[in-house]
């Protein structure tokens, strides 16, 4: 006779695996911009103050590591545009929007060493992330549109396209405040007069 099996419940996480999560993101967004792609994990779970097993339970891979923290700042920044729209008028909440994408630009050229080596690279994450912004940037803007305060004419990913470029081309040490001219100045050309 068979014995019956029960499924498992998938249960919720502890809210201290949680929190450990989220310190062993943080610790390796700063570890991997800081020291590069060669980071050892045990670093990693020394700065975020729990174990290397900790680290493999919530990440089994390194590969699953960078994977979640670039997913990690894709996921807050798309977060922030629905908080941003319901506290700011439509002018001050796509200008503090588009200054988190310049941070978002800064920790992903952090990163870009650590995604790398990626098996397979890099591309499979990052071909996703445009379309994945193209959501929040369009809601800001239409937003501001209906509001009567930007143009109707503007195509609101061309906005992240102007600043990637900023990233790319000047990528140096002064690159950020030239970034920061650019929002002000997109700004500025996305108001109606």
């Amino acid at each position: 006779m068979q014995e019956k099996t029960t499924p498992k419940a998938t249960r919720r996480p502890r809210s201290d695996g949680e929190r450990n999560r989220i310190r062993l993101i943080e610790a390796a967004k700063r570890a991997f911009a800081e020291k590069g792609p060669s980071v050892g994990l045990e670093h990693i779970a020394r700065d975020a103050g729990v174990s290397i097993a900790s680290l493999y339970r919530h990440f089994p891979t390194r590969d699953d590591l960078i994977s979640e923290v670039y997913q990690q700042e894709v996921t807050a920044l798309i977060e922030a545009a629905d908080e941003l729209m319901s506290k700011q008028e439509p002018v001050a909440a796509l200008r503090e929007w588009l200054m988190m994408f310049v941070e978002f630009l800064d920790a992903k050229h952090g990163m870009a060493a650590a995604m790398d080596t990626l098996l397979g690279g890099p591309e499979p994450i990052y071909s996703k992330t445009p379309h994945r912004l193209d959501v929040p940037v369009k809601a800001l803007v239409s937003r501001g549109v209906a509001a009567g305060v930007f143009r109707s004419d503007i195509e609101p990913h061309d906005l992240l396209r102007a600043l990637s470029g900023v990233a790319h081309v000047r990528p140096g040490k002064n690159w950020k405040q030239q970034a920061v001219r650019m929002v002000d100045l997109l700004l500025d050309g996305l108001q109606r007069v």
